[in-house]
């Protein structure tokens, strides 16, 4: 698939979750996909683990885009995770094979006040942004 192609299936991705509709999953991934969360240690592996999982989310997050980039068969999503509450800054590592997702790195951050000793030499924005 092209690279444009596979930013396209991430940028479903991110639609069918901010819309909830979770069964649009099941043509983005790969049925033997793997999700790697390696700050818990977890790995979903698998169409039934996935979809068990996000069918008991107790909130699905609101996802933000801030930049898409990729080449080939690999695409890096940042974005921003709203849960009503807590955002998270995350970055997605996306390994896609014929068209669909295979495997998904993902690694979740809370913003920060940046220092005071770092000010002279930093642009400001929002934190993360």
């Amino acid at each position: 698939m092209s690279q444009t192609e596979n930013r396209q299936v991430v940028e479903r991705l991110i639609a069918c979750l901010n819309d909830n509709e979770i069964h649009l999953m099941d043509e983005l991934f790969h049925e033997d996909a793997v999700m790697d969360w390696p700050q818990s240690g977890e790995k979903v592996v698998g169409a039934d683990n996935r979809r068990a999982i996000y069918g008991a989310f107790p909130q699905l997050p609101t996802i933000t885009k801030r930049r898409i980039v990729g080449a080939g068969d690999l695409v890096v999503l940042e974005a921003s995770l709203d849960y009503g509450g807590p955002v998270y800054k995350t970055v997605f590592i996306f390994e896609l094979r014929d068209g669909k997702i295979a495997r998904e790195t993902a690694y979740w951050a809370e913003p920060f006040e940046a220092p005071a000793w770092r000010a002279a030499w930093v642009e400001r924005g929002d934190a993360g942004g």
